[in-house]
């Protein structure tokens, strides 16, 4: 059932109304609270898995400059939450360390039963860079270099938040601050756009998300320089500028969970191997992850676009 609240946003947004139409449509389809047909990445094979955030195929296909192989394959989530539901919810992954730029398993850690050997929360006060709303993709490698130092005989699971807003590249940002990237009260970022309360080139996204790419493909490079093993690079979920979605033609934005259209889930699945591949070994964690004030997960979700 939907609150007065949602039917009144529906009434006053109809583009909303067929969001929810199409979400309705894809859910029914699954049959699961995530996305079926996608990949269940911990089945695969890999000693490094970078996720770079929001990040489609056919955006890294065209700008790609790592080593490797590149296939496309589906995910199984059109938002982090969804991605981490859909892999980690139920499992117990003690063979491997999940070095995260992003709040997102804090932030629903009671509805996701998932546990890793250890965790990196790069988004700490210590990673975050206050200027740039975001941690920076130099930072998440630095943390995801010392993390194959510190466990030499586990599986690392690096989560970049780039191409995903805020955009990083240098003079990329189509949005002003007044524009609204910065009202934590209202509907999710991408939703202003989709409500016409935003107006935005698609070009000029575009740009930025290419920018953003580049310099996490730069940050990238040096890990690969970093690690040895088999290194995969893939992406938690796409991104839409303005498409259409299906079934509903609605133009869509941004990431909403739910809708599983090409844009927002097929994602890159590049393999490249160098050195020699560490001996894997599961063993239980060894501490509790620290707890963080709700203020600050709440202010780094806000920088990250996200109305909470």
């Amino acid at each position: 059932m939907y609150s007065l609240s949602q039917l009144r946003r529906g009434v006053d947004a109809p583009a909303l109304f067929g969001r929810e139409l199409n979400r309705r449509y894809y859910r029914r389809r699954s049959g699961r609270p995530y996305n079926t047909a996608g990949v269940d990445i911990f089945a695969e094979d890999w000693d490094v898995l970078v996720l770079l955030d929001a990040c489609r195929y056919d955006m890294f296909a065209g700008q790609n400059t790592l080593p490797g192989e590149l296939t496309a394959r589906q995910s199984r989530g059109s938002s982090t939450r969804e991605f981490l539901r859909g892999n980690v919810d139920g499992k117990r992954l003690h063979e491997t360390v999940y070095v995260t730029a992003s709040p997102m398993l804090y932030r629903n850690r009671d509805s996701l039963d998932g546990e890793f050997h250890a965790e990196v929360d790069v988004w700490r006060t210590g990673g975050w860079d206050d200027d740039s709303g975001t941690v920076l993709p130099e930072t998440t490698t630095a943390h995801a270099v010392d993390a194959a130092a510190d466990y030499p005989n586990k599986r690392l699971l690096v989560h970049y938040l780039q191409p995903h807003y805020p955009f990083v590249g240098s003079d990329t940002d189509p949005f002003t601050a007044e524009q609204a990237f910065d009202r934590p009260d209202e509907p999710d970022c991408w939703d202003q756009v989709l409500r016409g309360e935003l107006r935005v080139d698609p070009a000029d996204v575009w740009r930025a998300y290419r920018a953003t790419l580049d310099r996490a493909l730069d940050s990238v490079a040096d890990l690969f320089a970093a690690v040895d093993g088999k290194i995969v690079v893939s992406a938690d979920h796409g991104n839409m500028v303005g498409e259409r979605a299906r079934p509903v033609p609605v133009r869509e934005w941004g990431h909403p969970h739910g809708l599983y259209t090409t844009e927002l889930v097929r994602v890159p699945w590049l393999e490249h191997t160098a050195g020699v591949r560490p001996r894997i070994v599961a063993e239980p964690p060894a501490q509790d992850t620290p707890a963080v004030d709700e203020e600050t997960v709440t202010a780094r979700l806000r920088d990250l676009g996200y109305a909470e």
